[in-house]
């Protein structure tokens, strides 16, 4: 058995005791930037992905609308191009039924009783007194300003919106009408896409102005008594869209599109 003098053994509990009052050296860790690299790696992917896919969609969308607007402006081109080549070849017929009809009697007849009915088919410009109605959009609003139930589909003016005013000035005697400076007929299609009106091939933005030639008693008393006419006007009060009707003078243009009919019935 080992023995230890007594000087030792003190110098050894000091040594322990000095030892004891040292700073200890911190303990090998594992740095954390080896824990926290995976972490951010796996994020930052999580995020390069996402706005990989967001910037997809939206490049979509913008390479959608482009296309949208050139196929409305080719659409309008065509239109144009082929009023044009209509217009030319009625100057054409016209020419030809003239000078024809100068060389013969019959047709000068018949060309003498087409003009006469050319007013009343809608075929020549009129002026005369008459009712303007004016249907605009309300002010957009966002969804949270909206009263409950209500969508922002309350705040366009829809097809049926026009064709009540439309009815009702036939129904007040309308001599002759036009829709946004076109002239229509009895027989001629009120539709709207979205809050657009659609009207002989073209498109029209809101405030739609109806303009109708006739007695503006009769006309202003034929609007107030259409059901479709007050709805709207009640959706005035409650949404704040537009009506305006208001008497003047007016003129009306001659109609300029095909007469041709797609189809038709046989009265019983």
């Amino acid at each position: 058995m080992e023995y230890t003098s007594g000087a030792a053994s003190w110098q050894k509990v000091l040594r322990r005791a000095v030892a004891a009052l040292l700073p200890r050296r911190p303990r090998q860790r594992r740095p954390g930037w080896s824990i926290g690299v995976p972490l951010i790696a796996a994020a930052a992917g999580l995020l390069f992905t996402t706005t990989a896919t967001t910037a997809g969609g939206t490049a979509l969308r913008e390479d959608r609308r482009p296309q949208l607007n050139q196929l409305i402006e080719d659409r309008r081109e065509q239109v144009a191009a082929s009023e044009r080549q209509a217009a030319a070849l009625r100057h054409e017929v016209e020419q030809q039924t003239n000078a024809m009809a100068d060389t013969d009697g019959p047709i000068k007849e018949q060309q003498q009783r087409a003009d006469a009915a050319r007013e009343a088919a809608g075929f020549t410009a009129l002026t005369g007194p008459g009712v303007t109605v004016e249907l605009d959009d309300a002010p957009r609003r966002s969804e949270q300003n909206l009263p409950e139930g209500v969508s922002n589909d309350y705040l366009v003016v829809h097809q049926g919106d026009v064709q009540a005013v439309v009815n009702a000035l036939w129904a007040g005697g309308a001599e002759a009408m036009s829709i946004m400076n076109v002239r229509v007929l009895a027989t001629s299609a009120v539709r709207c896409v979205g809050n657009t009106l659609l009207l002989h091939g073209r498109v029209y933005s809101p405030p739609f102005k109806i303009v109708a030639i006739g007695d503006p008693a009769a006309l202003q008393q034929a609007l107030a008594g259409s059901e479709g006419v007050r709805l709207f006007k009640d959706a005035v009060d409650h949404y704040q869209l537009g009506y305006k009707e208001y008497v003047s003078t007016v003129t009306v243009p001659a109609f300029e599109d095909s007469t041709a009919l797609r189809s038709a019935t046989v009265p019983r």
